[in-house]
């Protein structure tokens, strides 16, 4: 692609495996960059699956300008949650007992109100985390920000993409979790809620990122980049390719192009 000149006013970026090391760190160097992009008069959003509680942590880092988790089901601006998509109670149980009809050994897991339910030692994905252990009978009468459930890949996926009501979908997660969610809360959906919220153009936004889930907003944003480790399908819907998450390639790809040129 020829560089086009465009005046770059919202930074975007994926968390794990694309700013974060494999440590699950930022280097100083990966935040100075972001930090001297703000100073610069450019917004820096952190755009993941994760919920708050496992990402605000990173904001003491580089101080954000807001926050789209759970792949964009929630967003925040400081305190402010400007979009909520989730997941109707009732429809929540339906899609738990259902998957567990079709699979009783299957593993799942709840997102709701900042809290983990699930039915299996969740320290085989995410380490020492608080999580309370249920059958999913006792979890509260609040919407879910997502569902997750073990897979082995994309056909299993496609099996349990099946049992969804039309206003939801399923996306693999690093090759092993299918996250399920309503339709509107997707990472590019986020993007261009923010977008309007700071009257920005989504052609003037850069994105970053690696997995399915960054897909839509590489492809959608003005300019964007996929990690030299991100899968295919975001690298062939992105405009150029940086370096790996484990050698600052977020950092690396905005010191040489915007940094030093102020724009593409």
């Amino acid at each position: 692609m020829t560089p086009t000149k465009i005046p770059i006013q919202m930074i975007v970026t994926d968390l794990d495996r694309t700013l974060l090391r494999t440590d699950k760190t930022i280097s100083e160097y990966t935040a100075a960059t972001l930090k001297a992009c703000q100073q610069s008069g450019i917004k820096v959003v952190f755009a993941t699956a994760r919920p708050k509680r496992a990402a605000t942590h990173f904001c003491t880092s580089v101080p954000v300008d807001a926050l789209a988790l759970h792949n964009g089901a929630v967003v925040f601006i400081g305190d402010e949650c400007i979009h909520n998509s989730g997941i109707a109670p009732d429809t929540t149980k339906y899609i738990l007992r259902t998957i567990n009809a079709i699979n009783p050994d299957a593993t799942l897991s709840a997102e709701v109100d900042d809290n983990l339910y699930a039915n299996f030692d969740v320290s085989v994905h995410w380490g020492n985390i608080a999580v309370t252990h249920t059958d999913f009978s006792d979890i509260p009468n609040k919407p879910a920000d997502k569902i997750i459930v073990g897979v082995s890949g994309l056909e299993e996926i496609k099996r349990y993409a099946d049992i969804l009501p039309d206003d939801l979908y399923i996306e693999l997660s690093d090759g092993k979790l299918g996250l399920i969610m309503k339709k509107t809360a997707t990472k590019w959906a986020a993007v261009q809620t923010l977008g309007k919220r700071f009257d920005i153009p989504t052609s003037n936004i850069i994105a970053f990122g690696d997995d399915y889930n960054d897909v839509g907003m590489l492809h959608g944003c003005g300019i964007g980049i996929a990690m030299a480790n991100a899968i295919d399908e975001c690298k062939v819907n992105a405009d150029y390719i940086c370096d790996t998450n484990d050698n600052d390639g977020v950092a690396k790809w905005l010191a040489k192009n915007v940094l030093r040129h102020g724009h593409l």
